[in-house]
């Protein structure tokens, strides 16, 4: 009789200890979603800037947007959308060293930007910064609501 009751009770801490095991797997992927989320979504938004895509910059950026450049130049949501559809056009544009934090309905991304972008007299300006984003879930959609950059050494 004690062994089956040895038996029982070990068969009921593994079960118990699987449960744990699963809880806690379940748990580390629904904290990755939301990261996949907004990483999917950052590239939403590099390849929309590439492509001067209005639409998806209208729907990727939320209407307080506060978008700071390197220069220190500040940029709303329309002025911004207004520049990459304009008269200068990124030929090349790449993110790396990509890290996001999500905190609730709120994301921070940090990575680093590299791009070529075309001026309106033909020449060439490149850009090597380090940038700061933040993100806001809103209606179940990522936005970006913030963006500050400085410049890197090359």
């Amino acid at each position: 009789m004690n062994d089956l009751i040895s038996t029982r009770r070990g068969a009921l801490a593994a079960l118990a200890a699987t449960a744990a095991g699963l809880a806690a797997t379940a748990t580390a992927v629904r904290a990755a979603e939301p990261a996949a989320d907004v990483a999917a979504t950052v590239a939403k938004l590099r390849d929309a800037m590439i492509g001067g895509k209005a639409e998806i910059l209208d729907a990727l950026l939320s209407d307080r947007l506060v978008y700071v450049h390197s220069d220190a130049h500040v940029d709303t949501k329309a002025s911004l959308i207004k520049s990459l559809v304009g008269s200068t056009a990124i030929r090349t544009l790449t993110f790396s060293d990509q890290i996001v934090d999500v905190v609730g309905d709120d994301a921070i991304v940090r990575h680093t930007y590299d791009s070529d972008v075309g001026q309106p007299d033909g020449s060439v300006k490149t850009a090597h910064i380090r940038v700061l984003q933040v993100w806001k879930l809103d209606k179940g959609a990522w936005r970006l609501i913030a963006r500050q950059s400085t410049p890197l050494k090359s």
